[in-house]
């Protein structure tokens, strides 16, 4: 869902220099994604058998590819933080440029790290800008790593652990991620096998799958102190060579863990009319471990509130009612830090959520993220 964000990365580094300096210009989602994929690259077009752990690592053939991680953190005394960061690799051509600088690269790669103080009130966010050249940044199958510079990801995601490491000034993240359950990590296959569509031409789709839930465990630095931090973290891997279709303008993406051990995630493509797109679609997983996907007629999505910017004026959703009739389940979902917009190179909101929710005549919790584009 985030591919936007790789045209901003193609303006900003195809023709770099050593020096360059991150580009602070926001830019709308719309824009950037309306012109046609690349014809040079390999496109989603049917379901293919994912294999793992070769499919955690590069896909040079596609595009644009991605790993997110986002957490629901809290502190020995039980003050909740949030967290964001992701990866981004942009190709600039499916073989080496030519020449023989070391500078020289096929791909650009970009990184988010945010986070959120809930208590208090406080997000930031920070980006990062690196050629995969000279060691800066890449990506690695075997053993498994992705990095821009200091900021990592790096680790076993089936069996654990993973690491992941960022700072920036006095904002400092270090975390260790295992499976939720003995053995290894149940990895959701979102769409049909993972090819999750997001149009209705072919090839304008992603394989596309996660891992909702890692138990996280570590150290965050905010404020001039080190807090000893515990929760859970969803893993989101995608990868295509793919555009927004004429007359859609962005996304919502939910994901939410639920206290009973079942997970949701949905997204909903906007189009220019506010109707929602018929690719719009989402995955139901039980406690039990069985995945469910869900088309747009499956649930309904109600904004309840909305929040203005102070920094942007943009108006955001910020508080939602999501019912998903077949499982029975109705959920109240509020943004714990209606200030996380990412106004970086591109603008986008990407935040903690809280939710209650039934289940029939039970009642539950849930905790999560949700990301908001094109507004």
């Amino acid at each position: 869902m985030r591919a936007f964000i790789f045209i901003a990365l193609t303006l900003s580094l195809a023709a770099c220099r050593e020096d360059a300096q991150t580009p602070r210009a926001t830019l709308d989602v719309g824009e950037l994604l309306s012109a046609p994929a690349d014809p040079r690259f390999e496109r989603a077009l049917e379901p293919r058998e994912l294999e793992f752990p070769r499919d955690h690592g590069p896909h040079a053939s596609f595009q644009t590819e991605w790993w997110y991680f986002t957490g629901n953190l809290a502190d020995d005394e039980g003050r909740e933080f949030s967290y964001q960061l992701t990866f981004f690799r942009r190709a600039l051509g499916v073989l080496p440029p030519p020449g023989t600088s070391p500078w020289n690269a096929r791909d650009v790669f970009m990184a988010h790290f945010a986070v959120g103080d809930i208590a208090r009130e406080r997000f930031v966010a920070f980006e990062r800008f690196e050629r995969g050249a000279l060691g800066l940044a890449g990506a690695e199958t075997t053993p498994w790593r992705v990095w821009t510079r200091d900021w990592s990801a790096a680790g076993d995601l089936e069996h654990g652990p993973v690491r992941l490491a960022a700072s920036d000034g006095e904002v400092e993240l270090s975390l260790t991620l295992h499976p939720a359950a003995a053995g290894s990590a149940d990895i959701v296959l979102h769409g049909e096998r993972g090819l999750s569509r997001k149009g209705a031409h072919a090839g304008n789709a992603s394989y596309y799958y996660s891992i909702p839930t890692l138990l996280t465990e570590g150290t965050l630095r905010l404020g001039g102190r080190a807090l000893r931090v515990r929760g859970a973290s969803w893993f989101d891997r995608e990868w295509s060579t793919s555009a927004l279709e004429a007359g859609q303008v962005g996304w919502d993406w939910f994901a939410l863990r639920f206290d009973d051990g079942s997970a949701l995630m949905l997204y909903l493509m906007r189009r220019e009319d506010g109707t929602r797109d018929t690719a719009s679609s989402g995955t139901f997983v039980e406690s039990d471990g069985s995945v469910h996907a869900l088309r747009l007629d499956d649930f309904a999505v109600d904004v309840r509130a909305r929040r203005r910017m102070e920094r942007s004026g943009t108006d955001y959703p910020a508080r939602w009612s999501v019912r998903v009739p077949r499982f029975e389940l109705e959920c109240e979902i509020d943004a714990l830090l209606p200030e996380s917009e990412l106004a970086l190179a591109v603008r986008y909101w990407e935040g903690p959520v809280r939710a209650t929710a039934k289940r029939g005549a039970r009642e539950s919790s849930a905790r999560g993220f949700v990301e908001l584009t094109g507004y």
